[in-house]
């Protein structure tokens, strides 16, 4: 069977990188507060796209940059922020971005955490270019007392915003739900991006055993945890809130080069080509699958062929030697066989086109030959964790994407 050879990947690159950004301002993340942004809000830094940068723009206030940006301090302290994440969860890594700060960027940061049962009754507003912290404000920010909130990242130095060195990985260790962060500059400067790596959680005692929700959505606590290839967009983004704004909010691969110079379809119309590309993701609760939508929303000359879906229950155990094989191991079950797929259109399939599972834990998404999906939908009912059911041993796809190697601080 072809297989076509994966690139290599950074040696330095952490695998919680596979995980949600839980801040980013497309799942309702935002910055509440801010000691100073005089050269740039530091509402950019939750920005979903990657920074830029523009020689020629200026403000009253001096040079624009896509990122935070404070003055250069001339009082005691440090400047920082709080960022109250769109998705609360457990934290798994963070990225530190300072694109294009290169004689700017804030010498060394450190990250706190907080878990608050109510969001602060107060936000930043509109663009806040050339503003610092009201009194006001400072007062409010004081009660929450986010002095004394335990540290995620110990003061650290940052690398400048070249691009063979802008990104700053933390890995995290901390079980602890968390709903906001406090991002401290030591003691001034510029950060373009703030991104925070992890998994969703959700109070699932909450949820009726008969209410179907979406068991793979990131604000339900699903997570990716490996694919073949992930060219043009992550995985990741299938799961994430709404439909897609776009092809780029979506999982999108290379052509594959193994394609046929010449392709044939069977009875049905589907492709016959030797290759696919496939991702696993971690349901946010086990359970049992009853709908499925595969949303092709924008990929209009760029949409598989075909897809399919198998599922596994695995345990803790099971899914660590399933992700140090790459996903070669593992028992998984057809829920829904190959499917013919259209352009920019949002595929449902009912417990008629679904074979029946036990409850399960891991969902695995097969397209053929390539292309992109923006969304994927698992509409089911949460159940009460159980051990592995046996299922007919099947070999997955083949794979593409080694996993990365974890570092505390890269």
């Amino acid at each position: 069977m072809a297989e076509r050879k994966a690139a290599a990947k950074a040696s330095a690159e952490p695998d919680f990188l596979q995980s949600n950004d839980l801040a980013c301002e497309a799942v309702g993340g935002k910055v509440i507060f801010a000691t100073d942004e005089w050269f740039a809000p530091a509402a950019n830094l939750l920005k979903r796209e990657t920074p830029t940068f523009s020689p020629s723009a200026f403000t009253k206030f001096g040079k624009l940059m896509d990122g935070w940006e404070t003055r250069r301090k001339r009082t005691a302290g440090h400047d920082w922020c709080i960022v109250q994440l769109g998705v609360p969860g457990r934290i798994q890594g963070l990225d530190v971005d300072t694109s294009f700060f290169t004689g700017n960027h804030s010498p060394c940061v450190s990250v706190q955490a907080g878990c608050l049962e109510k969001p602060p009754p107060f936000t930043l507003e509109g663009d806040r270019t050339g503003m610092a912290a009201s009194a006001a404000q400072l007062a409010a920010v004081a009660q929450l007392g986010s002095e004394a909130w335990p540290e995620l990242v110990c003061v650290s130095e940052l690398k400048p915003g070249y691009s063979d060195c802008c990104h700053n990985y933390f890995k995290v260790n901390f079980n602890h739900r968390v709903t906001h962060l406090r991002l401290n500059m030591h003691p001034d400067g510029g950060i373009a991006r703030l991104r925070v790596y992890g998994v969703g959680q959700r109070d699932w005692s909450s949820v009726s055993s008969q209410q179907d929700v979406d068991l793979v959505a990131m604000t339900n606590g699903g997570v990716c945890l490996g694919y073949s290839d992930a060219h043009f967009g992550h995985p990741r983004n299938m799961i994430g809130l709404g439909r897609a704004a776009n092809m780029a909010d979506g999982w999108e691969t290379a052509r594959r080069l193994d394609r046929p110079q010449h392709l044939k379809v069977d009875q049905r119309g589907i492709l016959q080509v030797p290759g696919w590309e496939w991702t696993v993701f971690r349901l946010g609760s086990p359970g049992l699958i009853r709908g499925v939508e595969v949303d092709t929303n924008h990929f209009r000359g760029n949409f598989p062929d075909s897809c399919r879906i198998d599922v596994c229950s695995l345990t803790p155990e099971d899914e660590a030697q399933c992700v140090g094989t790459n996903w070669n191991s593992g028992k998984w079950q057809v829920l829904l066989p190959p499917q013919k797929l259209r352009p920019h259109h949002r595929h449902l399939y009912g417990e008629a086109q679904l074979a029946p599972t036990p409850p399960v834990t891991h969902v695995r998404l097969t397209i053929s030959p390539d292309g992109g999906v923006s969304r994927l939908r698992l509409w089911g009912r949460p159940t009460a964790p159980t051990a592995a059911p046996q299922a007919n041993q099947e070999r997955p796809p083949p794979t593409a994407a080694p996993q990365a190697n974890q570092a505390s601080k890269l």
